[in-house]
């Protein structure tokens, strides 16, 4: 089977020779090289440096809310499974402190062009919760007027009016986890919402004026086939939301408990699922939707597929994003921040979250600082990530080395990708080529000098 469309065409071998395993390069260092001796004080002091420096990046601010009413099998996600919507008030308390905590040692400049809700299940909260924490948000930030306020959302939890009280409160995109409309994907995953609330969701946004609406997919769930996902694809591409991010299903029950429900048995082979992914990339692609990257797509008029055009997209901890290189503040459980030349993770537990914060701390418990040479890998990784052209002159003029002489091992490494005609390379840049883009983990990865040392992730295969 080949998967083509005018500026792409894929082919099963091509996949079978480059489908590693390795990191998502959300960050780089990537998350499991984060460690302990990177402590709470590190990250003051990396907020220090910002608030002293008279010229910094904007800021984006990641809230994560770990409630959940209910488990789903394949979540893989920070969360509590609690009915008990009591927890709400006290959680937004410590939020509200985190943020004057971090806001006191940034200073004046918070000039935040970027917000996102993750979880968890951010619409466990009720309109008034959620209208107190952008209440606390617009207090501690100073939202640009073009600022992108985006919120994942359970369809589970859409009531009349949900989504015109989330656009009255600012927000202007979203993101509905859908995974699959099969009625036994579903009941085998505990995640049961048929295709009309999810249909209904998606026009409420756009009577709301939400600028763009994301829908979740995950292949590999377990009851999956051809035929079962193409009926899925069938109904979202009816459904036609701005974006589609297309993850695949990683099952590690060893790692997360509420896998273990899953029957091991009932998940489609390696086989089945690249013929999964193959067919749903051709007919996204043959419905209209440009691919981005990755596991993600776009309509052609969509600010995704207009930043890949005009070389502006960028990648975070929250995939990819059409906002130019910002500091990040991770709020709450497990969140992450990126500051300056800094990665800082919050504690996983919501006890341990309140215990630091009622002693007066931030609530780190790991995390990692970029020496010169991070910086510039971390620069070259997300600009392949991204299919920008890698300008060698650029990274000269950055951080005085000559690249040729400085990556001569890594440019070999590159030859398997350069005669299968994923990447191209001359005398001034790399180059991603359009069929190249679904291969940029791989490519990326030939730069990680980390990827031989020990670590404790397992990482996920391309397909």
């Amino acid at each position: 089977m080949t998967t083509s469309a005018p500026d792409i065409e894929i082919s099963e071998e091509l996949v079978r020779k480059f489908d590693k395993l390795g990191p998502r390069y959300t960050s780089y260092p990537t998350a499991d090289r984060f460690h302990a001796g990177f402590t709470e004080q590190t990250y003051r002091s990396h907020l220090d440096l910002r608030s002293a420096s008279a010229s910094n990046p904007p800021l984006s601010v990641y809230i994560h809310i770990p409630f959940c009413e209910s488990l789903c099998y394949f979540c893989a996600c920070n969360k509590i499974i609690t009915k008990d919507h009591a927890r709400v008030s006290e959680y937004l308390r410590y939020l509200d402190k985190e943020m004057a905590m971090v806001t006191e040692r940034l200073g004046k400049d918070r000039k935040t062009v970027q917000l996102h809700l993750g979880g968890g299940t951010p619409t466990f909260f009720n309109a008034d919760e959620l209208g107190q924490l952008m209440t606390m948000l617009r207090r501690h930030f100073e939202f640009t007027p073009d600022a992108e306020l985006g919120v994942e959302i359970d369809p589970r939890t859409v009531q009349p009016g949900t989504l015109a009280m989330l656009a009255g409160l600012g927000f202007n995109r979203n993101s509905f986890g859908v995974q699959d409309f099969d009625p036994e994907v579903q009941q085998a995953v505990n995640r049961i919402q048929p295709l009309a609330m999810v249909e209904q969701a998606v026009t409420e946004s756009r009577k709301s004026h939400f600028q763009s609406v994301n829908a979740d997919l995950i292949y590999g769930l377990p009851k999956q086939s051809l035929e079962s996902f193409s009926r899925t694809l069938d109904s979202l591409i009816r459904v036609s939301p701005d974006r589609i991010a297309l993850y695949n299903y990683a099952h590690l029950p060893g790692r997360f408990k509420a896998q273990r429900l899953i029957v091991a048995q009932d998940l489609p082979s390696a086989e089945l699922r690249l013929q999964i992914f193959l067919m749903s990339m051709r007919r996204l692609l043959d419905a209209g939707y440009v691919y981005i990257g990755l596991d993600h797509f776009s309509k052609p008029d969509d600010e995704l597929n207009k930043a890949r055009l005009d070389k502006s997209l960028h990648r975070n901890f929250q995939g990819y994003t059409t906002r130019s290189e910002c500091d990040l503040i991770g709020l709450g459980v497990s969140a992450i921040s990126k500051v300056g030349t800094s990665y800082s993770q919050a504690v996983r537990t919501v006890s341990a979250y309140y215990q630091h914060l009622d002693s007066g701390q931030l609530p780190i418990e790991k995390g990692f600082e970029l020496n010169h040479d991070d910086v510039m890998r971390r620069d070259i990784i997300m600009t392949l990530m991204c299919s920008a052209p890698l300008e060698f002159e650029t990274i000269k003029q950055r951080y005085g080395i000559d690249f040729n002489t400085y990556f001569a091992s890594e440019l070999e490494r590159l030859k398997p990708y350069e005669e299968a005609d994923l990447i191209t390379i001359d005398a001034s840049a790399i180059r991603v080529t359009p069929k190249g883009r679904l291969f940029v983990r791989a490519s990326g990865m030939v730069f990680d000098k980390y990827l031989g040392q020990p670590t404790t992730s397992t990482y996920s295969k391309l397909i």
